[in-house]
């Protein structure tokens, strides 16, 4: 955009100088999302436009019958095969719905890019893995005989939002990119973080109530059990997985070198 004075024409300037903001600080762009959240994105969206747009019924019953999680698959007797080890994690990218996929892709967005930034992006898919198993770990320890298929991001997100309260919510955008900065706070100082703890507790409050049945979604169960698994697993695999960071800059000798 330019500016236009009163009666005339916009103001001229050039490029390198008008696209720099008066205080010098680079523009962040609206949607600054890290390269490794929007390819997850992208594959759970294309994921979906497949299974909605490609799959007959049938077809699509047979995927989510060996990609979603199903706890029944281990413990009612049937033989291993490769999906039982492969659906505890490829259940985080598949979806009930249109409204569960871009509600999960808006979080991840939110929680994600400042994640992977901060960890990088091989440690970034580390820690989704580690949060998605955590997830089902839970829900399985408490429906080891349920028939009904575990699908979506949730739990991983869940993860995302458990390490964001071992930052505080603190996030960097200096360098042009959002990422989360600071030390890891140990739990004692989260517990002092009126941010943190006033976030989890309205985070663990909602998924209460949904688990009682209030706004939860008509065509479907949420696992919030699953959700819980995921961000207790985040919360405390951040230390394992945080790439070293650079110590902070030495003050300046106030007196001057002798």
């Amino acid at each position: 955009m330019t500016d236009m004075p009163p009666g005339g024409e916009p103001n001229e300037a050039p490029r390198d100088i008008a696209d720099i903001p008066p205080d010098g600080r680079r523009r962040e762009p609206v949607f600054n999302l890290a390269p490794v959240v929007l390819a997850l994105i992208g594959l759970c969206a294309a994921i979906h436009l497949v299974r909605a747009e490609f799959l007959s019924g049938e077809q699509d019953f047979a995927l989510v019958l060996r990609l979603a999680f199903i706890p029944i698959r281990y413990t009612g007797g049937y033989s291993v095969d490769v999906w039982s080890f492969v659906s505890p994690l490829s259940y985080s990218l598949l979806h009930g719905g249109v409204v569960h996929l871009l509600v999960n892709c808006v979080w991840l967005a939110a929680f994600g890019s400042p994640l992977a930034y901060r960890i990088g992006p091989a440690r970034f898919l580390l820690f989704w893995a580690a949060t998605a198993l955590g997830a089902v770990a839970l829900h399985f320890a408490l429906y080891p005989h349920s028939t009904t298929p575990l699908v979506g991001a949730s739990g991983a997100i869940s993860g995302m939002m458990g390490a964001a309260a071992r930052f505080a919510f603190r996030i960097d955008r200096s360098a042009g990119r959002p990422a989360f900065t600071g030390p890891i706070l140990g739990i004692a100082d989260v517990l002092r973080s009126r941010q943190a703890v006033a976030f989890l507790a309205v985070w663990m409050a909602i998924n209460v109530a949904v688990g009682f049945g209030f706004g939860a979604p008509e065509d479907g169960q949420v696992a919030w059990e699953a959700h819980i698994g995921g961000l207790i697993v985040g919360f405390f695999a951040i230390r394992l997985l945080d790439r070293p960071q650079a110590p902070p800059p030495e003050p300046a000798d106030p007196a001057g070198a002798a």
